[in-house]
């Protein structure tokens, strides 16, 4: 049995999705939540397999709420479930360490193979979201230096400039003046792209 919480502030919405639900004999609904701190208080006390959540919320965010429940229970499976398709968004939720994205206009059925999909062990996105075409050089093609790669590797792990610095023992100013030669390099346009840049590329030291 797959134990699901669901966050969403739109109480009409999370009623319509427990109805769906109950005519699956894999999932059960042990928890729901209009705000992200209410969200935090049923994962700790229920520790569902999956969270569906959405990303704007009372009291705490989805972004925050994801990064929290992530931390003090890894093996939770989380999907964010919003109105919004904007590549910043979807890169903060897989940041945070969400496992899937789905908008709220897709059919419940997708909600349900999503939650199914997360709970093998498989990443899943809606499939009307626009596949980012960010990531189509190869690091020969666009070589970046062994620090740049070590600050792309920190970024692609959620870190702040600052954070950055702290571990790499540079100043702030410097890692900012990294990160501009990046995007130069790469023609990413801000910081969004540079994150789902980091996020998609892998660097081994």
């Amino acid at each position: 049995m797959i134990t699901v919480a669901i966050a969403e502030d739109h109480q009409s919405l999370i009623d319509g999705i427990k109805l769906f639900m109950e005519y699956e004999d894999d999932i059960k609904i042990v928890g729901e939540a209009n705000d992200g701190e209410r969200l935090l208080e049923i994962v700790r006390l229920k520790k569902p397999d999956v969270v569906l959540t959405d990303i704007r919320m009372p009291k705490m965010d989805g972004i925050t709420a994801t990064r929290q429940i992530k931390k003090e229970m890894p093996q939770c499976k989380v999907i964010a479930f919003s109105m919004f398709e904007q590549d910043e968004a979807i890169a903060q939720m897989e940041t945070a360490g969400a496992s899937g994205y789905i908008l709220k206009n897709s059919s419940l059925k997708m909600v349900i193979t999503a939650i199914r999909s997360v709970m093998n062990g498989e990443t899943f996105f809606d499939t009307s979201l626009k596949k980012s075409n960010l990531i189509k050089k190869e690091s020969s093609d666009v070589p970046l230096s062994k620090r740049e790669q070590e600050i792309v590797k920190l970024i692609g792990e959620g870190k702040t400039s600052q954070e950055i610095a702290d571990l790499l023992f540079i100043e702030k100013s410097t890692v900012d003046t990294h990160r501009k030669n990046i995007l130069k390099k790469l023609s990413l346009q801000g910081k969004s792209e540079l994150l789902r840049y980091s996020m998609e590329k892998k660097y081994d030291f």
